[in-house]
């Protein structure tokens, strides 16, 4: 039998009188040759007809998952609907699996048939129904939210203030290294870009002027986004979505308690609180490396100094952390919504992730054209 564990797969199918056919396997019976030796078998016109199969498993020396489907398969004449199957010579190891193996095994099991492919409409029919799903939820979710989001700013005693410290310096404070170096880069590459331009028209000091108008207004709660997007908001959906995976989610619902509540209400409150913190600190940097700019192209700083200041208005900055409370709340709960829809499956959790940055980043960028339009039809 040691032997015949080592052996590819022999499969005689012999014929007899009266509908009677005898299957005898011999070797191992694994997933790589189940799959063949099923669409053999589905393949031979002579098999549906029988009335008696006896399959003889004495010399099969190994059989997996997959093989003790095939084997169940045909023991229940789901291939020889009339027949009567007879399943003998089985060791005793596998003699116990197979006798325990269901039909929601088989199901589970059975190798997966090829994908059909479907017309244009019937893929745009299903890519309207799944993105009105995906409405459907995000719109339950925020109702969710917002349900469990005023109770807890009402009494604070409802807050998990650790968990909202926590988020806070995994979420923010171990991203300013990362913030800094993208905005002083951005703020030196579009200042040195710029300058170029300007020295045409002898204007090099507006490099000044104009670094600080797009940094406060526009890149510096931007750039703060994206990346909280791409770092945190990825890790919120990371997190949720192993948990949803482990059926922790189930086990706090169990408990009685709210996930949303629980989980998601938190890291909300966190990253509305950090968002426009860091976007401050981008904006800063950024305009810092455009300072650095003109101050190599010569000009001192006091002369950078007021060129900023005569420009910048309190108002600006108002908009850049309206902002960053806006772009916060849409990466936490997108982060959070990918978390809670995962799926089942090796690569669920991947998926998720993926979604929830690019959502993010689509989203913010939308909500910035709102903005851009909004304060230009107000002329602010």
């Amino acid at each position: 039998m040691a032997a015949n564990a080592q052996r590819e797969l022999e499969m005689d199918l012999q014929f007899g009188p009266s509908g009677f056919a005898r299957l005898v396997l011999v070797g191992c019976l694994n997933a790589q040759n189940a799959a063949v030796s099923w669409n053999r078998l589905e393949q031979e016109p002579r098999v549906a007809t029988l009335e008696k199969l006896e399959v003889d498993a004495t010399e099969l020396g190994f059989c997996d998952g997959a093989g003790l489907a095939l084997l169940r398969y045909l023991s229940m004449g789901l291939m020889s609907p009339n027949a009567t199957v007879t399943i003998r010579g089985l060791e005793p190891g596998l003699e116990q699996l197979f006798q325990g193996f269901t039909l929601a095994d088989y199901k589970t099991l059975r190798p997966s048939p090829a994908a059909k492919c479907h017309s244009i409409p019937e893929e745009m029919g299903s890519g309207i129904r799944q993105a009105a799903a995906d409405l459907q939820e995000q719109v339950e979710f925020l109702g969710s939210v917002t349900r469990n989001l005023l109770p807890v700013l009402s009494n604070r005693r409802l807050t998990r203030w650790p968990e909202v410290r926590r988020v806070f310096e995994l979420a923010g404070a171990n991203a300013v290294p990362i913030v800094s170096l993208v905005s002083i880069l951005v703020g030196l590459i579009i200042a040195f870009e710029s300058a170029q331009t300007l020295a045409k028209f002898g204007a090099q000091i507006f490099v000044v002027n104009m670094i600080g108008i797009i940094m406060v207004r526009e890149l510096g709660p931007l750039l703060a986004a994206v990346l909280l997007a791409g770092r945190s908001g990825s890790a919120f959906a990371a997190e949720l979505g192993t948990m949803k995976v482990n059926e922790e989610l189930d086990a706090l619902q169990t408990f009685g308690l709210d996930p949303i509540r629980f989980l998601v209400v938190q890291r909300i409150i966190a990253a509305v609180l950090l968002t426009p913190l860091l976007a401050i600190y981008a904006t800063f940097l950024g305009v810092m490396g455009g300072a650095l700019v003109a101050f190599a192209l010569g000009f001192p700083w006091s002369l950078i100094f007021h060129q900023l200041t005569s420009t910048l208005k309190l108002s600006d900055i108002g908009f850049g952390l309206s902002k960053g409370v806006v772009f916060g709340v849409i990466v936490s709960a997108v982060g959070c919504l990918r978390g809670l829809q995962t799926k089942e499956g090796p690569s669920a959790v991947g998926i998720s992730t993926t979604r929830a940055v690019v959502t993010s980043i689509v989203l913010i960028v939308m909500a910035d054209a709102v903005f851009s339009v909004l304060f230009y039809a107000l002329k602010l």
